[in-house]
């Protein structure tokens, strides 16, 4: 029961200026297109072979032995996760039982963006920004490379990757100019807050 790679929930030109159809075109197509490959190539046979990805994530995570499959299966997961954390028009501020959830547990909006804006500038090397649920608070967080708030026991709500692939031919080494047109222009706060309301 492989894998498959979704294909993005948006047309590869419809994040443009602020993500490019290049960069979508190579991003999705060959870096999301090989961790699927390879995890699938790594479970075939195995006993995760019909696990939701999800659970073979959780089960493996920090086993060093298993740290190839974790990282293709992870890199699977958060990418896909990542597409929907974005879409055309998006941006600005969420609205309803998000908004006020973000203002209960930050103190409000500008508090959140400014820990969101940290947590994406400081990873240092290759990760995520993520916001998530953590028993019932709203927090941000960052993980190294692969590894995602799953393996935490934390529900993920979105996430924005820090990875030089992710920015690098639109804002090449300037990552807080692309962590800040993520926030203002593509970020899908429907999307973070479906999953809020699914926690």
């Amino acid at each position: 029961m492989a894998y498959e790679l979704p294909p993005l929930p948006y047309a590869y030109d419809a994040l443009e200026p602020y993500v490019s159809k290049s960069t979508l075109e190579f991003h999705h197509d060959k870096h999301h297109a090989a961790y699927v490959s390879k995890y699938n190539d790594a479970v075939k046979g195995t006993d995760h072979d019909s696990k939701p990805i999800e659970d073979v994530i959780k089960a493996i995570a920090g086993d060093s032995s298993q740290q190839g499959l974790f990282n293709n299966g992870a890199q699977a997961w958060n990418h896909t996760f990542y597409w929907n954390s974005m879409k055309p028009g998006g941006g600005g501020t969420p609205a309803g039982d998000l908004a006020s959830k973000i203002d209960a547990d930050f103190g409000g909006f500008d508090k959140f963006v400014e820990e969101f804006k940290n947590a994406g500038a400081t990873q240092f090397g290759s990760g995520w920004a993520w916001l998530v649920l953590d028993n019932g608070t709203l927090k941000v967080t960052k993980t190294l490379n692969a590894d995602n708030p799953l393996t935490a026991g934390q529900v993920p709500l979105l996430t924005m990757d820090v990875w030089e692939h992710a920015y690098y031919l639109d804002y090449q080494n300037k990552r807080p100019d692309y962590i800040d047109s993520f926030l203002k222009n593509v970020v899908n706060w429907d999307f973070a807050a479906s999953n809020l309301a699914a926690a």
